[in-house]
């Protein structure tokens, strides 16, 4: 590796970890210099043509977003890595849309770095640099509930989503319904450079075949009956901005057909004209359908997925963000009482809500909330709770009687808390691993924060003692 692209500065307070990000580069080939504050680091800003900057989010003076900043608009071309230790869906969404090269979450480790130096040299010595406009006016820290989460699985996706903000493409968003498509949509409209023109939200299934296209392009007067006067339709009032077509599959294969020319053209013509006009909008397209599956049934245009699988992004169901339940809840609950004393929850409610499948995913568990919040006392309880989550879990403890006991068994059993179980489940799971907490994570299918926070709340010891060895 020549010294020019070798250059790797690495930013954090804490010694050790500038340590280990140092050692890792180090024997990778990269020319590293250590520095423990964002002063410093601009104080070197200038030393060498930097490859790549690795900087911790919080430091002790300023952070990890003014050093993001500072060299994204000094320094364009070195990749800049933010490591964070209480990473957030909304933190990973604004640094990857703000420029950074991608979002470390701690704890990490030598296999972690090592994957990423491949992947930088293969940038610095392969494609071109990456290169992301900052979009002015957009707030760094956003306060949209839709975009919190700590859960990998949505930080991952909100990384995603901060790249391609910056860009014109069009994107196709995936994924179960109440997952939060439009929301998504909303947070790559308000970081991209379109971010001061109209975001249109379009849901194609609420519309009658007969009329999408006089919403969406418009008509003359006289087109069609009760057409009193010309109308301009929601394409052009998003001129400049984005429209967001959401259930795009629900459309006709006949309006498919228009909607492909005005993403080929950038043109459109109103019903019953024969005028057709230029309109610039950036498009994107969400489903909650397989659209791959939909193009291969006959029932969605083959080129019109093509014109708008630029990007595709899929939406994790809440079952597999199971992390993220709790500060959603706290989120909803705090949003409808704003100006009121804090709402709380009982711990056997909390609990319901974490095991929960949601089927209908963010936006079921925010109508429960918001009804739950409306009914109690000032802390919200079991009862409290929709009738069919009630019904979920008296049923499953129901089930759970008849397949492990007899009837004397079942009448003599007890209901036993649902914490008690998990901590029980826990420590068997630890000593399994023989407290290896990375592997307890794996086969618990939680990240390593979780599994601590269950440690700590149940109590769990975590002496050697408690774990025979493998030989035992």
């Amino acid at each position: 590796m020549n010294e020019k692209n070798s250059q790797v500065l690495v930013i954090d307070d804490e010694p050790a970890i500038t340590a280990l990000v140092g050692a890792v580069l180090r024997e990778d080939g990269w020319q590293v210099t250590e520095v423990g504050s964002a002063e410093e680091a601009f104080e070197v800003l200038r030393d060498h043509d930097w490859a790549a900057v690795f900087c911790d989010v919080q430091l002790g003076g300023a952070d990890g977003f003014s050093v993001l900043r500072r060299f994204k608009a000094e320094l364009p071309s070195a990749k800049v890595v933010l490591m964070t230790g209480h990473g957030t869906a909304e933190g990973a969404l604004d640094a990857t849309s703000f420029g950074a090269y991608d979002y470390l979450l701690k704890p990490f480790g030598a296999d972690d770095l090592q994957s990423l130096s491949l992947a930088l040299r293969e940038q610095l010595h392969g494609s071109k640099s990456r290169r992301i406009r900052l979009s002015g006016g957009v707030s760094l820290y956003q306060n949209d509930i839709g975009v919190l989460g700590r859960s990998e699985a949505f930080i991952a996706v909100m990384k995603q989503v901060g790249r391609v903000a910056g860009t014109n493409l069009p994107v196709l968003l995936t994924g179960e319904s109440g997952t939060g498509k439009e929301v998504v949509a909303s947070s790559l409209h308000s970081r991209s450079s379109r971010a001061d023109q109209p975001f249109v939200a379009v849901n194609c299934g609420a519309i009658s075949a007969e009329l999408i296209e006089s919403e969406l392009f418009g008509h003359t007067k006289g087109s069609f009956t009760g057409a009193d006067r010309d109308r301009r339709g929601l394409w052009e009032e998003a001129d400049h901005g984005t429209v967001f077509l959401d259930e795009i599959t629900e459309t006709t294969p006949a309006f498919q057909v228009k909607l492909l020319r005005a993403l080929q053209q950038g043109e459109i013509r109103r019903v019953g004209s024969n005028i057709t006009q230029r309109v610039d909008v950036r498009v994107i397209a969400a489903s909650n359908r397989d659209v791959e599956q939909e193009v291969e049934a006959g029932r969605f245009r083959e080129d019109l997925f093509y014109r708008l699988n630029a990007v595709s992004i899929t939406l994790p169901p809440l079952r597999q963000r199971r992390e993220d339940i709790l500060l959603l809840a706290n989120c909803f609950a705090e949003r409808v009482y704003s100006l009121s004393p804090q709402v709380k929850f009982s711990v056997e409610a909390l609990q319901f809500l974490e095991q929960y499948p949601w089927p209908g995913n963010v936006r079921e568990l925010e109508n429960a909330v918001v009804r739950a919040t409306a009914i109690c006392d000032g802390t919200i309880r079991v009862k409290d709770l929709p009738e069919r989550i009630q019904k979920y879990f008296r049923t499953k403890t129901e089930d759970s009687k008849t397949a492990t006991g007899t009837a004397k068994h079942e009448a003599a059993e007890e209901w036993v808390p649902l914490s008690d179980v998990e901590g029980r489940y826990v420590a068997k799971v630890l000593i399994h691993t023989r407290g290896n907490k990375q592997a307890a994570a794996r086969l618990l299918e939680v990240d390593r924060k979780t599994l601590d926070r269950m440690i700590k709340r149940h109590n769990i010891p975590m002496n050697v003692a408690n774990f025979p060895s493998k030989a035992a």
